[in-house]
């Protein structure tokens, strides 16, 4: 499948897509702000956790999620980036949410699992016409 295919699609169905987008953008938009103002908090919470290169993979978080996040929200290379984000959310599942003794943490694991297979609809379906990238392929 070509990366930059885009089925055809309703108005209703693009209106679906913009609303989810949003709904999907506004954990990691508000996450990577969050980490962004705290960042000194952010890594040593990395570290105590055991992650390794905490500076490193505060960097990598943040750019993931608050630009991944605007840039799904905005649907600026919305297959490459929902594809990003789904490895994200199917990773951090597994590196810190599969304590199955928890129960906060199970429901977590499984949410993360679960914002992975919207965002892989994503990465078949694109950001539908009001995108981004519906924009500059009309412009091109």
């Amino acid at each position: 499948m070509s990366m930059t295919y885009t089925p055809a699609t309703t108005p209703a169905q693009d209106a679906t897509l913009l609303l989810g987008r949003a709904l999907g953008a506004a954990i990691f938009i508000m996450g990577g702000y969050g980490k962004l103002m705290a960042a000194a908090a952010t890594k040593a919470y990395f570290a105590s956790t055991g992650v390794p290169l905490p500076d490193l993979a505060y960097w990598v978080a943040v750019l993931i999620e608050l630009g991944g996040g605007l840039l799904f929200l905005l649907g600026g290379g919305t297959r490459v980036v929902a594809l990003v984000l789904a490895t994200f959310c199917v990773a951090t599942a597994f590196l810190a949410h599969a304590k199955f003794g928890d129960r906060g943490q199970q429901i977590n694991f499984l949410k993360n699992l679960a914002m992975a297979g919207g965002f892989l609809a994503f990465a078949t379906w694109g950001g539908g016409a009001f995108s981004l990238d519906r924009l500059l392929r009309r412009r091109a």
